[in-house]
């Protein structure tokens, strides 16, 4: 019984706050990167966006670290873009010049209508 002295129920857990990552949380992001990166070379992201765009490969961390955080959004807005392109839906390629906050809202659109 989860209420039984002694033992931690989910409500208790969930009073005391958030349960203690461990010592590997750290990495996780880049874990996810790395699996990104893999998905996408399987959809042959560097021939279809990269040259497209006149693009350098991802790195294996490179969402993971914030290194330049305009380039690392229109890279995310154009990966976005040929995703979404490449599930059957058209979607206009973002610019560097676009509105931050309308880019996302235009992704965010398009995949809610998925």
């Amino acid at each position: 019984e989860a209420g039984a002295p002694g033992r931690r129920g989910e409500r208790e857990r969930c009073e005391e706050g958030p349960v203690e990552r461990g010592p590997g949380a750290a990495f996780h992001m880049f874990v996810l990167m790395e699996d990104l990166l893999d998905k996408l070379k399987l959809l042959s992201y560097e021939e279809e966006a990269l040259r497209r765009h006149n693009m350098r490969p991802l790195s294996r961390h490179y969402f993971a670290l914030p290194t330049n955080p305009g380039e690392q959004f229109f890279m995310f807005c154009t990966l976005a873009a040929w995703l979404i392109t490449k599930a059957g839906r058209p979607f206009e390629q973002p610019q560097e010049c676009d509105d931050p906050n309308a880019v996302i809202s235009n992704v965010l659109s398009e995949l809610r209508s998925f």
